[in-house]
Parts: C-alpha cells; structure tokens; sequence
C-alpha cells in the first residue's frame, strides 16, 4: 500500500477525483495519508474533513518558500507519504523540496506540455489558437512544468468554445488522467531516460 500526500490551495476538484477512484478501487494499492493546504480558507479542508482524512493547515503566506517548504515536507514525513500529488497548490516548490522526493511528486497541468507552461493555461491555449489542446500529468522537477511526462489526454478546441468552456473540458479529462498516471506510477516497472517515462515491460 503507498501512502500518498495531497497539497492543495483550492477546490482541490483533482483531489476529490483521486479521493473517489481510491474509494472505487480503481487505485487499489494507495490510500491519502495527509491532505495539506497553504490556504487556510481552500473549500477542500471541509471535503477532506469529511471524507475522515487527515488534514493539515500550513499557510505560506508571508513565508520564504523553503521555510516553508521544510514545514511541509516535515508533516509529509510524519504521516509517512512516499508519493506526493500536487492538486491545485499555487506554489512553486523550492529545489530542496523536490529533491526530498525525487522522482515521486506528481503534478497535472491544463495544457499539453511543453505548450502553454505555467498560469492561465487554457486562456493561453485559446488565445494562440490552437486546434488541439489537453492536459499533462508529470513528474515534477527543479523547473516549472517540466518535468518527464507520464501521461496526457487531448482535448480538440471547438469553434463553439471560450476559454472557460475549454477549460470545464479538459478538467473533466484531468479527473481521469491523474487516476491512470497515479496507477502507472504506483506500479512501477518502468525507468525514466532522458526526459522520458519508459516502461521495461
């Protein structure tokens, strides 16, 4: 059984799509250990409350990132998480951070990468044009959104969209992929070379 640890900001709409396939089964090798938020008025403290998790406030706001990257990742050892998923945290991680878990933090992303990195992803995909659009799960790295891919879903961009309804689209899609990604990874069985995710099978 892997432990995973969740980090949030928000809705945490990822979360509760991980939290649900847990409870379905369709990851049936990982429970959440620890669900923590920078935030302490993110809506999803309440659903992981109520879903009976441990869950954990540690506000950034004022803080120098590593200071408080080295909070979380204290908390993160003491419920013994082996994985972490980032759904919806609003912070950069410091280089110490990832490599206090390297190659076992996991991130989605609302475009299909390297297109259109970092904030407003689906504006930036709209606003450029673009025919195809999607979403990314990745291994994260030092870098923003950069690191090796583990799985993507394409989203087509329809003459009918705007960037919102794009954006409701391809969060649908990011509800599945994080399931799959998460069941890849959880797995093993597979080695990262260059920039990409090679299964040995």
């Amino acid at each position: 059984m892997h432990n995973l640890g969740i980090l949030l900001s928000g809705r945490g709409s990822n979360f509760i799509a991980i939290a649900d396939s847990i409870d379905a089964g369709r990851i049936p090798n990982a429970r959440i250990a620890v669900v923590i938020s920078n935030q302490p008025d993110a809506p999803a403290i309440e659903t992981a409350k109520q879903r009976g998790l441990t869950v954990l406030v540690i506000p950034s706001k004022g803080l120098p990132r590593e200071e408080h990257d080295r909070a979380v990742v204290a908390a993160l050892n003491e419920h013994a998480a082996e994985w972490v998923c980032l759904a919806g945290y609003m912070r950069l991680l410091s280089p110490w951070f990832v490599q206090q878990f390297p190659q076992r933090i996991l991130n989605i992303h609302p475009s299909l990468l390297p297109a259109f990195p970092g904030l407003d992803a689906q504006k930036q995909a709209f606003e450029y044009g673009v025919r195809v659009s999607g979403c990314t799960v990745h291994l994260v790295d030092e870098q923003l959104d950069h690191g090796a891919i583990v799985l993507q879903k394409a989203v087509p961009v329809l003459d009918s969209d705007d960037d919102h309804s794009l954006a409701a689209r391809i969060l649908e899609q990011e509800h599945i992929a994080y399931s799959e990604a998460l069941n890849i990874v959880l797995k093993g069985g597979y080695e990262i070379v260059g920039r990409r995710l090679q299964r040995k099978d």
